[in-house]
């Protein structure tokens, strides 16, 4: 595999964007996002760049992007720190400082070519590398009508927690909790 793992820089703005675009297209996004193109597409350049910028700087967000040789963007994921004094982002409250992934996307084209292990293993090693906060866990959620995501979430190491969350939308739909926790499963 000749891709390159490695976290976005503020001026690739317009990159993160339309990757976020394409991945709101892709078919599982009803049940893989929780928000849509159409909701998207009409932010402002500011809105991306205050984003981007954000997560190139690595404080509390951090976001990954796999790129192919010809630098194109292949897939992304993005690592939100959770610590237990701040407000509720989605899910429960942490108990302990946590990260949280978010916004998983990998171009159907390469999917199966192992880019995904290794956005995560970027976006997971980087979460256990951080001192200030020391991360304990690594959660996400999947739709329980994301059976592929699921599973590629166990075959990295997540195992569900057993905590669950209504899916936005009103329709009776669950989203999962998925955790590694530090020294277990992924952890170091």
């Amino acid at each position: 595999m000749d891709y390159v793992m490695r976290a976005v820089r503020a001026e690739e703005w317009p990159l993160a964007r339309q990757l976020r675009l394409d991945a709101l297209k892709d078919p599982a996004a009803p049940v893989a996002f929780l928000e849509t193109y159409e909701e998207a597409v009409v932010r402002t350049d500011a809105f991306w760049q205050d984003r981007t910028a954000a997560a190139a700087e690595g404080r509390t967000v951090r976001q990954f992007v796999a790129e192919s040789p010809e630098g194109v963007w292949v897939g992304t994921v993005t690592v939100l720190v959770e610590r237990t004094e701040d407000d509720v982002r989605f899910g429960e409250a942490p108990a302990v400082d946590q990260g949280h992934l978010v916004g998983v996307f990998v171009r159907p084209e390469v999917r199966g070519a192992g880019v995904t292990d290794a956005l995560f293993r970027e976006a997971v090693d980087w979460a256990w590398s951080l001192s200030a906060p020391r991360l304990e866990r690594v959660r996400l959620y999947v739709h329980e009508n994301n059976p592929r995501a699921a599973a590629f979430y166990r075959r990295f190491g997540f195992v569900p927690s057993g905590q669950r969350i209504a899916a936005p939308g009103g329709r009776g739909e669950w989203e999962l909790e998925y955790v590694i926790e530090r020294g277990r499963g992924g952890g170091r």
